[in-house]
């Protein structure tokens, strides 16, 4: 604040303007986003009073970088004013072009980015290569551009399906970055794209080819774990796809422990879905749900869309009946939503171009008009000009009125638009839960008083059907049953009517630790009455189960883990124990896994406690309180 208070003092000039951009630019670095808005917002202020077209242009370019993760039109708009203005001084030819040249470049490139973003692909390398033109005419300061602008091309070009192109461009991004501080950065980036482009056209030998170039840089992506582990992560996925399993699953785990270890959120919600593909293709779909839930969990907090939608159409796949039908549906709704998104973005993009070369072609008729009227004016009156200026000044008005109100009408129409939205989600849930009294209310209750009925003439009669109508009793009750498991499904999550509960925990155990290939010793306490326990907490208990077991996978390095069931006191105690590596309790960062066992315990009014030492193994204890389930009531 004290260079603000210095530069604040300086006199209205370019150098107060620079001042203004240079400061911003640190707070930006410190990721201080609003002080780096206003400063660009009191430049470009600053720059219109003083009519410095060059200073108005890059301060609309930084205000451009503001809102480019935040609002993509407000962004695109910022950066298509730049650009405007940058073409009126290529056309006025009044300034030496080498002033700005690189920072037009810059708004080009991040203008091609936005309409790759709404997958306008031929406008995005159109932009690209007008941003190419621009760096070449001041090559000694673009260096880390030219690379970044090659390596878009390549990326429009493989979404248009021009692989040759893609991988010539490609190269290209990796041949300019050569004897700069980016060689190494772009030589691994361009060989990881190459890897893509290739196995975007089933090429998967080539694909690996590249992948095991880019991960030759070893003493790079030793400091780049994140990067490292997206090419480990990329390479085991086309392995999958080429079906050379030899090192998978080992890979993808590989590439998961260094995205847990640095808290790489995005990289997991990739990593997760591929090992769901990886063990759905293996018929092992427990582990695959496990997987998929995972990935669906972080994409929803990190808004990743793209693995959002590939985890919903997995989960449709591996879930049976209705929940395998929500998961479908989920997948149709979002896909949609994402497709009018994108439209809308490409109609928003369109309409300020429009705008823009709209009020550039007024412009250019006002300048013809402007050089007749000083011609004119010469030899008129002074009264004539103020009347001419007044009824500029009138029209002028009219224009401005006109825009306002027809930017307050569309501010209108995009709030009906979106409290439809939230009518319609209203509208889902509410049928949802109907759907859901209507099964329990009514179906079962109908289902109910049949089977009284049965069970009251079997009681009075002695007619030799009895045998016959038992049967038909105990077929109404499995009805019952499964038309109240359906109910609650409508409103939580379940486990399968047809295996025993406590089988069904015992498989999971098994197949994990085959999985993994760790020895696990499991009791379970005799006087526990699972079927008296309610189905709720039966879930929570199952859960708690999966997240540990996966935690211990991913981080303990155990070979032994021990599961105990106890029953207490009316109350039920999960053991779970490793002879692991351990963590120290207080100085560990709870992740997604910790936060979901806490959650859950919480909701069963219970308690859990995680204790480990480093070296010592680890122990979570659960405590939950249990009553008996009473006979429910119709």
């Amino acid at each position: 604040m004290k260079a603000y208070g210095i530069i604040s003092t300086l006199p209205k000039s370019s150098l107060k303007i620079e001042k203004f951009h240079e400061m911003s630019i640190g707070y930006y670095s410190l990721k201080d986003y609003e002080n780096y808005k206003e400063l660009n917002q009191k430049a470009l202020e600053l720059s219109k009073q003083l009519s410095d077209s060059i200073k108005i242009a890059k301060s609309y370019g930084l205000l451009g970088i503001y809102y480019r993760n935040k609002k993509l039109d407000s962004s695109y708009k910022n950066f298509k004013e730049a650009d405007k203005i940058y073409l009126s001084l290529d056309k006025s030819k009044q300034h030496d072009y080498r002033n700005y040249a690189y920072d037009h470049g810059k708004v080009l490139l991040d203008l091609a980015k936005l309409s790759r973003k709404v997958k306008d692909y031929t406008e995005s390398e159109a932009l690209t290569i007008r941003a190419i033109e621009k760096f070449e005419l001041v090559d000694d300061k673009s260096q880390s551009y030219l690379p970044l602008s090659y390596s878009n091309l390549g990326t429009v070009a493989k979404y248009l399906e021009r692989y040759q192109d893609a991988v010539t461009y490609h190269l290209k991004s990796i041949e300019y970055a050569k004897n700069t501080v980016k060689e190494t950065l772009y030589a691994v980036l361009g060989n990881n794209n190459i890897g893509t482009v290739y196995k975007s056209q089933q090429k998967y030998d080539k694909a690996k080819e590249y992948y095991h170039k880019a991960l030759s840089y070893t003493e790079f992506l030793s400091k780049k774990p994140k990067r490292h582990a997206l090419l480990l992560d990329n390479l085991a996925y086309v392995n999958f796809l080429s079906k050379d399993t030899a090192d998978i699953p080992d890979l993808f785990y590989k590439a998961l422990r260094i995205r847990d270890s640095i808290d790489d959120q995005n990289g997991i919600a990739t990593n997760a879905i591929h090992l769901a593909e990886y063990y759905h293709s293996i018929n092992q779909d427990s582990i695959a749900t496990m997987y998929a839930k995972q990935s669906r969990d972080v994409s929803l907090e990190l808004q990743k869309n793209e693995e959002l939608l590939q985890a919903y159409q997995l989960l449709s796949k591996v879930s049976d009946g209705e929940k395998g039908l929500s998961y479908a549906n989920q997948y149709i709704a979002l896909n949609d939503s994402l497709i009018k998104e994108e439209r809308l973005f490409s109609d928003q993009f369109a309409r300020i171009r429009f705008e823009t070369d709209e009020i550039v072609e007024e412009n250019q008729q006002i300048s013809r008009e402007n050089q007749i009227l000083i011609i004119a004016i010469l030899g008129l009156t002074a009264l004539f000009l103020l009347g001419y200026i007044i009824f500029r000044q009138q029209q002028s008005n009219k224009e401005l009125l006109f825009a306002q109100t027809q930017q307050e009408s569309n501010e209108e129409i995009y709030r009906l638009l979106l409290n439809q939205q939230i009518k319609l989600e209203e509208g889902r849930q509410l049928e949802q839960q109907r759907m859901s009294e209507e099964l329990h209310d009514g179906v079962l209750g109908r289902l109910f008083g049949v089977r009284l009925s049965l069970d009251g003439i079997n009681q009075r009669a002695n007619d030799g059907f009895t045998e016959a109508r038992n049967k038909y009793i105990d077929e109404l009750k499995a009805i019952e049953k499964e038309i109240r498991l359906i109910s609650h499904d409508l409103g939580a999550e379940t486990l399968p009517s047809d295996v025993a509960y406590i089988d069904a925990v015992e498989n999971l155990i098994k197949d994990l630790c085959e999985v993994h290939n760790i020895e696990f010793e499991f009791n379970n306490d005799e006087d526990i009455d699972w079927e008296g326990i309610d189905d709720q907490k039966k879930v929570n208990f199952f859960r708690i189960l999966q997240e540990s077991m996966q935690n211990i996978f991913k981080h303990a390095h155990a070979d032994h883990i021990k599961i105990n069931f106890d029953y207490v006191d009316s109350t039920i105690n999960l053991t779970i124990l490793d002879d692991g590596i351990g963590f120290r309790a207080n100085k560990v960062k709870k992740g997604i896994g910790l936060k979901n066992i806490t959650s859950r315990v919480s909701q069963m009014n219970g308690e859990v406690q995680f204790l480990s030492n480093e070296g010592s193994g680890t122990t979570v204890s659960v405590r939950v309180p249990i009553e008996a389930k009473v006979e429910e009531v119709y």
